[in-house]
């Protein structure tokens, strides 16, 4: 690997320090450059990784420096740290020079020196340093150092969960995410898609009891040089948002509403089961994200879906005009922490303080959305109690018309005595997420 590389993941994670999105920060750096398909993979790995172990890398620092460096130079020794710590395929002499080169090309020859020191001290430990330097925290604490998550986030986790499983979780939340995609039937099959990627020397392999589900071994090229991708045959989705439209399981002919539509995932798999037949009524107050949902609807070549601009928290444009209503609502995502690699730094408590009243009036006022005997699915990619059992609570407690309805006898995932659904990535092998199917009795 060219020192290159490391210069354009350095100038990304400089970028995400002043303040910038990870993925924005990432498009930006790799847009501004030609790079061959390895280093624009590496690239990406160093930027995300080292963002993702930041609290872990910088546990070492602090452990390794009496007085911590300018941010620039724990910038470099955080993207040293990560290739010496997380990736084999990085000569540990190749990722120490690299790192004092960094710093000399930055203007910071003075800190060679310390960079040179704290590196080539790792690479020497016979037993990870990091055992010594979090022996004497708390559970929590050493957990969070261990596999950088924030207290905030490991101690619910570690309550709920037991140590075991909350090791299990913070480790399937470190791993490269998975490329799920989800076949569109109405313009191929999965045999033919299969032949397809094979054909341009991709392996993808159906998803064991998801109808449309497919796994993408890896990936190299952008999504829209993919086969298929340009003519519709296919859509990114995990596995466990595309079950959340078959929890909702509209119906050929019927009216069906995705009240916070945008980008549009689930509201082509909604059209996509409903063989685009009947009515899809795509919400979103967001003009830029509709955009992005209309052109996800006219590559699949969707006809049913209609697209409005409008808040779904306050709007009575569709009073009982829904057989089903899908109500995906904005929220902490903590069950995606491993796709959004800065995700994980943003205050949670700060988030719910905003998201939970949203959650809320939006539940109450996209109910009213619903006919009688009509179905709504109320989801979040959330792990969080206050964005999920406690919010349904709540409806159910001061909107007595309404009841849970179990999932259908077969449906794969199980659910909870109370009828909704919580999947835990560690226990099921996909994001997190929450889902439960409201019925109207009047």
């Amino acid at each position: 690997m060219e020192l290159s590389a490391r210069r354009i993941a350095l100038e990304a994670l400089e970028r995400v320090a002043k303040g910038a999105y990870a993925d924005v920060a990432l498009h930006q750096v790799l847009q501004q450059r030609f790079l061959k398909e390895g280093d624009r993979a590496l690239v990406t790995e160093l930027v995300y990784g080292t963002i993702r172990q930041q609290r872990t890398l910088d546990t070492l620092i602090q452990g390794f420096c009496q007085q911590l460096p300018p941010l620039k130079v724990q910038l470099v020794l955080r993207l040293g740290l990560y290739q010496l710590r997380y990736l084999d395929r990085v000569p540990p002499h190749a990722a120490v020079h690299s790192s004092v080169e960094l710093v000399k090309e930055m203007g910071l020859g003075g800190f060679a020196k310390l960079v040179n020191g704290v590196l080539r001290r790792y690479t020497r430990s016979t037993t990870d340093p990091l055992d010594a330097l979090i022996a004497h925290l708390p559970l929590v604490s050493q957990l969070g150092c261990r596999y950088s998550f924030p207290d905030e986030l490991v101690r619910p986790w570690l309550e709920r969960l037991g140590q075991e499983e909350c090791t299990a979780l913070c480790q399937w939340f470190n791993r490269t995410p998975r490329l799920d995609l989800r076949l569109n039937p109405l313009r191929t099959t999965a045999d033919q898609l299969i032949a397809d990627f094979e054909t341009a020397g991709y392996r993808l392999q159906p998803i064991p009891h998801l109808p449309q589900g497919l796994v993408l071994s890896h990936c190299g090229q952008p999504m829209p040089e993919l086969p298929g991708y340009a003519e519709g045959h296919w859509s990114v989705q995990d596995r466990a948002a595309q079950w959340v439209s078959h929890l909702l399981d509209p119906q050929p002919g019927e009216v069906v509403i995705d009240a916070c539509a945008a980008p549009g995932g689930k509201t082509t798999h909604i059209a996509e089961l409903m063989a685009d037949q009947g009515r899809v009524i795509a919400c979103d107050r967001t003009p830029s994200r509709l955009r992005q949902l209309a052109q996800n609807r006219d590559r699949l070549g969707l006809k049913s879906i209609e697209i409005h601009t409008l808040d779904s928290a306050t709007a009575g444009d569709f009073a009982a005009m829904g057989d089903r209503v899908l109500l995906d609502v904005p929220c902490s995502a903590t069950g995606t922490l491993h796709r959004h690699a800065d995700a994980r730094w943003q205050p949670l408590k700060t988030r719910l303080a905003e998201l939970l009243p949203l959650q809320a009036q939006l539940l109450a006022n996209v109910s009213q959305w619903v006919k009688p005997q009509g179905l709504l699915v109320y989801a979040t990619c959330s792990l969080e109690p206050s964005e999920n059992e406690a919010q349904i609570r709540h409806f159910l407690a001061h909107h007595p018309q309404w009841h849970i309805e179990p999932p259908p006898p077969l449906f794969p995932l199980k659910a909870a005595p109370e009828g909704w659904i919580t999947v835990w990535p560690q226990r099921d092998d996909m994001d997190g997420f929450f889902m439960v199917r409201l019925r109207r009795d009047s």
